[in-house]
């Protein structure tokens, strides 16, 4: 059975969605089936990997909305050994048409039922609210990463979140919990990312994963290409940050294969793509 991963913060612009996209292609790497889900009205992680969210037929709205099975819906091997469930312009109202909806809060995990079996994890790309589409993510999710950028006001709304969280937790999905937060935009020339790191590290201790994303321009040039890092520059030091943090997702979900993820690793430190 699939564990499913909602990457999740309020706060827009922190580079959620390319973790999202990038943590699953190195899952995929790492020869896991791994199904994508854009759960974010303006489509960036479908963009993120070449599809063209506009010609989109069926995407994540069909299967909140419409009640039409995951399988039914997704777009097969957009890469590798990874899936997607993409979103399009129809999912902007979701929100609202959700409202009405007999147990709202529950369809993204009533939908998954039937597909976590054909999958080692399944990602969800959280929009950038609390809302009902967040919401029905964390309800779906088996834990919860949570990206924190490295700037000024990175902790402001962090405790809005974390108690949304834990209103989830008591309330409509027990078995949630934090896998853990990454740093990302860290900019190894000033000390204000160095001091948001360390004044995050003290409000999760054991939470951190010891990965760090850097900011470049590479990462931030790779989507308008419809890459992802690893694709469109695997020689860089986001690629190689990507893969670490890959590796840390796998073995805190126990999903590690040494032998693989050698040669994952081998290939970043060579700044070499992985088949």
């Amino acid at each position: 059975m699939a564990r499913v991963l909602a990457l999740a913060n309020q706060k827009g612009g922190v580079g959620k969605t390319t973790t999202a996209v990038n943590v699953s292609a190195d899952l995929a790497r790492r020869g896991r089936r791994i199904l994508l889900i854009d759960l974010d009205p303006q489509g960036n992680a479908t963009s993120s990997l070449g599809v063209d969210k506009h010609g989109v037929e069926r995407s994540s709205y069909d299967v909140l909305i419409e009640g039409r099975p995951v399988l039914e819906c997704l777009l097969e091997a957009v890469r590798p050994r990874l899936d997607l469930l993409a979103a399009n312009a129809s999912l902007a109202g979701a929100e609202v048409e959700l409202v009405g909806v007999r147990n709202r809060e529950f369809r993204l995990r009533e939908a998954l039922a039937e597909p976590r079996a054909g999958y080692d994890a399944i990602v969800i790309d959280c929009p950038p609210s609390l809302g009902l589409l967040t919401v029905n993510a964390l309800t779906a999710a088996d834990e919860v990463i949570i990206p924190i950028q490295c700037e000024y006001l990175a902790l402001e709304g962090l405790m809005q979140l974390i108690n949304t969280i834990d209103l989830v937790k008591r309330r409509l999905n027990p078995s949630l919990d934090i896998l853990g937060v990454v740093m990302t935009m860290y900019d190894a020339r000033t000390r204000l990312s160095a001091q948001v790191v360390h004044d995050v590290q003290r409000f999760f201790p054991t939470r951190m994963f010891r990965s760090v994303i850097p900011r470049t321009v590479r990462l931030a040039e790779a989507p308008s290409f419809g890459q992802t890092i690893f694709e469109y520059d695997a020689a860089s030091r986001a690629a190689a940050a990507y893969t670490f943090l890959g590796g840390e997702v796998a073995a805190r979900l126990g999903l590690a294969s040494d032998e693989r993820d050698e040669e994952v690793g081998a290939a970043a430190a060579r700044g070499e793509a992985t088949p």
